[in-house]
């Protein structure tokens, strides 16, 4: 399509999936995703071996064998120190991708998973459990950094129009670490008492290729221009991804937006709490996040294993149903990276809390049937896969497209940070208080997940836009009208600023709530 200069502003072209785009963002999600999903899933299957091999440990140290109460306790620490470091590593955000870049970042957060990739590798040579426990915390820490550096720089890295789906792909490579994670867990492969040293190890292996290849991929355009001040750079990198010469209209969009970042003054953490220009934006991420982990994915996970089991499957056969699970979440990932730019943001969230709250409240009434009506466990199978479907297209992956969406480049990475953490928090919470909840209100315990899924979905029809093909510019201009507050666009007043202004104010009165 030939580009074409309209009034002395030039018109942007419709961007494309280059190889340059392509392979960036399949090396970054790969190297940094996919080992947040296989760290999650990867304790799962080993966990009885594991627990054999603390036991042992402490009868050769001690002389006599660990008490149950202690190996539960040192077991929920091996399980929960990957949330919590996963929270210090979401507090480490904002300073890292302002000082190193994005891809500078993603490349410096490979030591947090290298190291303890080797350390849970020797655990059992070393005849030390505490290696584990430290070792998790520290790749916990890796896990926080990447599940928000990866969708900052693919979104900035991303034309307008292939941003939701680029946005997805990390979430895609989580469900793929996941599902690999299951698939290397059964019995037969690495999931025994030999194998669970080398399967907690090969987390190193993404970070390796990682951090031999994407020093060969452009740093962030956005970054290098609004916060490094290197126009220079900034046009090569974005020649190189788009694939053609002429980038000057992006590029002017870029100014525009670093103008009206200098006309607001540049945000440092704090002040984005205090901003009331970002206010509904993040309550918006916060809630979307509680929303993404509150909502009972990991206390479906954990109650498979049972249903499955109560439904007639033999306990041999649970561990290729659960690789089955993991399946379809790829596969429904997969399809959301393909509709969410046809669909919109706001739809898919919709529709997946709407899916997630109606899958729990009918496994509520299908568990507490179970013994007593023959069918019912197919039933509560069907609620569990459907449950994961409904997750997989909105509340998994869309909260990270929409916080690189949501906020201008200044107020990215606090908001990032803000996000990160309520994600850790919310999930290092329900591990901890999941088991409690279950022993207390069994099958009842999903009453909550669904009256949380549908709080989720009342406030995102009520608050959030579509954010689908729109500038960061346009999407800030969104949330003006309702944050009271009127986005300065620099006052220079040259042509482009001015028709940019009036193309701004024109969005909002057709799409602002």
């Amino acid at each position: 399509m030939a580009e074409t200069e309209e009034r002395g502003k030039p018109v942007e072209r419709r961007g494309r999936l280059t190889v340059v785009l392509a392979l960036a963002t399949l090396i970054s999600a790969f190297g940094s995703s996919f080992q947040y999903g296989y760290n999650v899933a990867v304790v799962n299957s080993p966990s009885p071996f594991m627990q054999q091999f603390y036991n042992t440990t402490y009868l050769e140290r001690y002389g006599s064998p660990m008490e149950d109460n202690f190996l539960t306790l040192l077991w929920s620490l091996s399980v929960s120190m990957y949330p919590l470091g996963g929270f210090f590593g979401s507090l480490m955000v904002a300073p890292l991708v302002n000082k190193l870049g994005r891809k500078g970042t993603l490349l410096f957060n490979n030591i947090f998973s290298i190291v303890p990739a080797v350390m849970m590798g020797a655990s059992e040579i070393a005849k030390s459990y505490e290696i584990i426990i430290v070792a998790r915390f520290i790749v916990g820490i890796c896990a926080g950094l990447s599940s928000n550096v990866v969708p900052m720089y693919l979104g900035e890295l991303s034309p307008k129009n292939l941003r939701g789906a680029l946005g997805i792909v990390p979430q895609l490579f989580i469900t793929i670490g996941i599902l690999s994670a299951q698939v290397l867990g059964i019995r037969n492969i690495l999931g025994n008492s030999t194998g669970w040293p080398l399967m907690l190890g090969l987390t190193g292996i993404p970070a390796l290729i990682e951090l031999l290849l994407l020093p060969f991929f452009p740093e962030s355009p956005r970054y290098m221009l609004i916060q490094r001040g290197d126009e220079k750079t900034a046009k090569k990198a974005l020649q190189r991804l788009r694939g053609w010469d002429n980038v000057d209209a992006e590029l002017l969009e870029m100014r525009l937006e670093d103008q009206s970042e200098k006309a607001e003054g540049h945000l440092s953490v704090l002040s984005l709490l205090s901003q009331r220009s970002l206010r509904w934006q993040l309550v918006s991420i916060i809630i979307m996040n509680m929303g993404q982990q509150l909502s009972g994915v990991n206390a479906i996970y954990y109650y498979a294993d049972s249903i499955y089991a109560t439904a007639g499957v033999k306990q041999n056969d649970i561990q290729y149903v659960t690789v089955g699970t993991g399946a379809v979440n790829v596969f429904m990932t997969i399809a959301a990276v393909f509709i969410v730019e046809a669909s919109g943001r706001r739809l898919l969230l919709l529709c997946g809390f709407g899916i997630c709250c109606g899958a729990c409240v009918l496994l509520t009434v299908a568990l507490n049937f179970q013994e007593s009506v023959t069918w019912m466990p197919y039933v509560s199978i069907a609620c569990v896969i459907i449950y994961v479907i409904g997750h997989a297209i909105g509340p998994s992956p869309i909260p990270y497209v929409v916080t690189t969406e949501m906020f201008r480049q200044s107020a990215r990475p606090a908001a990032f940070m803000v996000a990160g953490s309520v994600h850790w928090l919310s999930n290092f919470t329900v591990g901890l208080i999941f088991p409690f909840l279950e022993r207390g209100l069994g099958p009842y315990s999903f009453i909550i997940f669904s009256f949380i899924c549908l709080v989720t979905l009342v406030y995102i029809w009520l608050v959030v836009p579509e954010t689908k093909s729109k500038t960061f510019l346009e999407i800030c201009q969104l949330f003006a009208k309702r944050n009271k507050v009127e986005i300065k666009l620099g006052d220079d007043g040259d042509l482009p600023l001015k028709e940019s202004k009036e193309s701004l104010e024109d969005a909002v009165r057709v799409t602002a709530f």
